[in-house]
């Protein structure tokens, strides 16, 4: 295979790769947020006096689960815009064959 196919290859699996992390991220965070929202809904409705301290914590665990989706967003960013390491691996692997 040429190398301007295997380029292409790399490029066209790492921005596969991107798109995944980004909406694997989200989706996992919709769940997450669902689930969090029905719970502390449903420990309201048991325990009117805990609202407020169910509160807190439903926002702490919010933050967290926020948290997983933008890391999640960033590398997939980061896989998508910066230097690609598998693109560079590929064309210093063919300097020296072609240098050889």
């Amino acid at each position: 295979m040429e190398i301007a196919g295997i380029i292409g290859q790399i490029q066209g699996l790492s921005v596969l790769a991107a798109g995944l992390l980004i909406g694997l991220a989200a989706f996992g965070t919709a769940i997450g947020f669902g689930l969090l929202g029905g719970k502390f809904l449903e420990g309201v409705a048991r325990q009117p006096e805990l609202g407020p301290m169910l509160m807190v914590r439903m926002f702490i665990v919010a933050g967290l689960v926020d948290a997983f989706a933008a890391i999640s967003i960033v590398m997939g960013l980061l896989l998508f815009f910066a230097e690609n390491p598998f693109l560079r691996a590929v064309v210093e692997a063919t300097k020296t064959t072609v240098g050889a």
